[in-house]
């Protein structure tokens, strides 16, 4: 293959992924109008059309998609190996761009990297603070961080955290007018705090177990949030039941602001994990981080 063709390619890829020719040369570096010309001439050497435009929107043909997916894995192989050579250097050196949730980069991400980064000046890591279901592969993350049950079975999942609980919570003055539940079926008389889902845009439905008993209740009350902070703050006001990560709640719990209840339906369960796709080869940089990343308790 000519260095032109490779190049070629390289714009097909750019644009196919960003459905936009002004995006796709901000990714390169280059102008719309070179990148437009460079497509045209791929698509006259290989005499069909690959991407179809309007002026709103660019995407693929039939084609077009035929050749993306054979693409995206064979220039994220040779990406991969590049970056692979950093092993020569002296210091593991690159950029890892890592996908996860607030919760999971405070806590399982963001303690190790502020030990780790001092000690590896030439790696960079650029963290996308998400709480959706990302697709890495797509977006072109190195790796995300999912709970454990929520891998998908075709990546390497490595464990990066601790077990987790869920615990549901209210203020000692909102039981003062409210009875303490002892079934998840007494939630449909209390005021609870929902959680709107980013991903789905749906609200969380509490996943409670006892027993091997799974159950998902569906609760209502005044209040809702899409995100935890406010959820915590407003049931230590009094406003309803919250239903949160415990460490989240503990210093509340300490101090008598929060009470617990149905602790007997709140079982443990797998904590964080990295993920990345199976056929990825890993870099030296990225090695080095998973291995400080790794959970040894």
């Amino acid at each position: 293959m000519r260095r032109e063709e490779l190049v070629d390619l390289n714009a097909f890829l750019a644009v196919a992924e960003e459905r936009s020719f002004t995006r796709a040369a901000a990714r390169l570096g280059t102008s719309q109008s070179s990148l437009s010309h460079t497509v045209r001439r791929l698509e006259s050497q290989l005499g069909v059309r690959l991407l179809t435009r309007t002026t709103r929107s660019v995407a693929p043909t039939t084609a077009g998609e035929r050749l993306l997916d054979t693409l995206r894995p064979a220039l994220d192989n040779i990406s991969a190996e590049l970056a692979s050579l950093s092993e020569l250097r002296e210091k593991p050196a690159g950029t890892i761009r890592i996908t996860a949730a607030e919760h999971a980069v405070e806590t399982a991400i963001w303690p190790v990297l502020e030990r780790f980064l001092p000690n590896y000046p030439d790696i960079h890591v650029e963290l996308s603070v998400d709480s959706s279901l990302t697709d890495i592969v797509t977006e072109r993350f190195d790796a995300g961080v999912r709970l454990g049950e929520a891998l998908a079975k075709d990546m390497v999942a490595v464990r990066i955290g601790p077990d987790l609980r869920m615990v549901v919570v209210g203020a000692p003055a909102y039981f003062e007018s409210h009875p303490i539940p002892r079934t998840p079926n007494d939630l449909a008389d209390h005021q609870c705090i929902n959680l709107r889902m980013l991903s789905s845009g749906g609200l969380y439905a509490w996943e409670l177990e006892k027993d091997g008993r799974e159950i998902r209740v569906r609760v209502e009350g005044q209040l809702a949030f899409n995100g935890i902070r406010m959820i915590v703050t407003a049931a230590v006001a009094g406003f309803g039941l919250g239903f949160v990560m415990e460490d989240r709640v503990l210093e509340h719990l300490a101090d008598g602001r929060l009470v617990r209840v149905l602790e007997d339906w709140c079982p443990p369960f797998p904590g964080y994990h990295l993920y990345y796709p199976s056929r990825r080869q890993p870099s030296a940089a990225f090695s080095v981080l998973v291995d400080a990343l790794r959970y040894r308790g």
